[in-house]
């Protein structure tokens, strides 16, 4: 008991490290849908053959996306997800623009019982990152 009153700070830095180290981890799976990075999408588009469903706005979409991907800006996506009931049990790949509202939409994607959904860390910037081609218009 001396001890731990004697080296509390030190014992909050271990504490600490500890959890930045597992920081990672928690952000790969929040909220029950795996973040992918561009790669890893690009493996789950061609061997599982992922929808892409792109959450942006149209103006967004228009300037560039990846090939084939479905526009559902994430505003509309309630109102428009029987459009996807046939993926329902299927690989989704869920982009935007940084990840932020598509990571909204997984959550969206999850209540409605969608079972693999996957979001694109970093969104469509992480993608033009990576060098991965994109359609215009």
């Amino acid at each position: 008991m001396e001890f731990l009153k004697e080296n509390v700070l030190l014992l909050g830095l271990a504490l600490g490290s500890g959890f930045m180290l597992l920081l990672p981890f928690f952000k790969k799976s929040a909220g029950g849908v795996a973040n992918l990075s561009a790669t890893e999408a690009v493996n789950l588009i061609n061997r599982n053959n992922a929808l892409v469903l792109d959450v942006r706005e149209l103006t967004e979409f228009t300037t560039g996306h990846i090939v084939d991907a479905k526009h559902i800006p994430v505003a509309a996506l309630t109102e428009r997800i029987n459009e996807l009931k046939k993926y329902k049990d299927k690989p989704i790949l869920v982009n935007c623009q940084r990840g932020m509202r598509s990571a909204k939409a997984c959550d969206i994607l999850r209540k409605a019982e969608f079972t693999q959904v996957h979001n694109l860390q970093g969104g469509i910037e992480a993608w033009l990152s990576a060098k991965l081609p994109v359609v215009k218009g």
